[in-house]
């Protein structure tokens, strides 16, 4: 909100220097020119900052997704150490328990501090060394150890995409040409010789309210882990409501 509001007291406060620089019945006689330039810019700003809010969005809904996937990987391998030999058994089920609650307790905290967590790191690879040292002597058992194996794979792969995706963010020049890009445009809009000034206030106002609006959003957004609006967690705490009920 302090954002919005900077952007806003800049803008008028840039567009009432102008009027008093040069009075908006001297600009009128440029208005067919600045006009046609403000329609270029804006068109172009429009679609540049469109995209990036929908890149962006997109982004956070395959880190929501992912992070599905990961909890997933941890129920089914829950499951399938039912049908594991007793020992590795009982061992990936406490193991899958407590990369539930290191998730949930420690590394979605951390993430939101953009701290790059390592406990589930240390987890998996105890899960890796319990099913590799597995020896089945039936074909259920064999055929539970391949199942698992695919399943931690899966895991650790969605683990590492997670860690990624908390520490990924949009370039410095892309804020480059979006801030940039509305400044521009916010002055060309500042410029028009308006016959009304209260209107003409409101106009600028509105469309500043606009880009710094979305340009929050893109901001917030851009952060699945760390933002205001952030990837929830309520998929491993489901997972260990689930895994503490069976």
């Amino acid at each position: 909100m302090a954002i919005v509001i900077i952007c806003l007291a800049c803008s008028l406060s840039f567009m009432a220097a102008v009027n008093y620089y040069w009075p908006p019945e001297h600009r009128r006689a440029h208005n067919d020119l600045i006009g046609w330039q403000l329609s270029v810019v804006g068109t172009t700003y429009a679609v540049i900052l469109g995209f990036m809010l929908y890149t962006v969005w997109i982004n956070f809904g395959t880190a929501d997704l992912n992070a599905d996937a990961e909890a997933n990987s941890i129920m089914n391998l829950y499951r399938l150490a039912n049908g594991l030999p007793a020992e590795q058994g009982t061992k990936i089920k406490a193991l899958a328990r407590n990369y539930a609650d290191v998730v949930v307790e420690k590394e979605w905290p951390e993430m939101g501090r953009e701290v790059l967590p390592n406990e589930s790191l240390d987890i998996t690879r105890q899960m890796w060394k319990t099913l590799t040292s597995a020896k089945g002597s039936t074909p259920n058992e064999i055929t539970t150890e391949d199942h698992a194996l695919y399943e931690l794979s899966a895991l650790s792969g969605y683990r590492r995409v997670r860690m990624v995706q908390s520490a990924n963010t949009l370039p410095g020049i892309l804020w480059f040409v979006l801030i940039t890009g509305g400044v521009v445009t916010i002055a060309s809009t500042c410029l028009f010789g308006a016959a009304n000034g209260v209107l003409h206030f409101i106009q600028v106002a509105a469309f500043t309210l606009l880009i710094a609006l979305v340009l929050v959003a893109v901001a917030d957004i851009n952060r699945p882990f760390q933002g205001s609006v952030h990837v929830s967690d309520f998929a491993f705490r489901r997972l260990q409501v689930d895994m503490h009920s069976e």
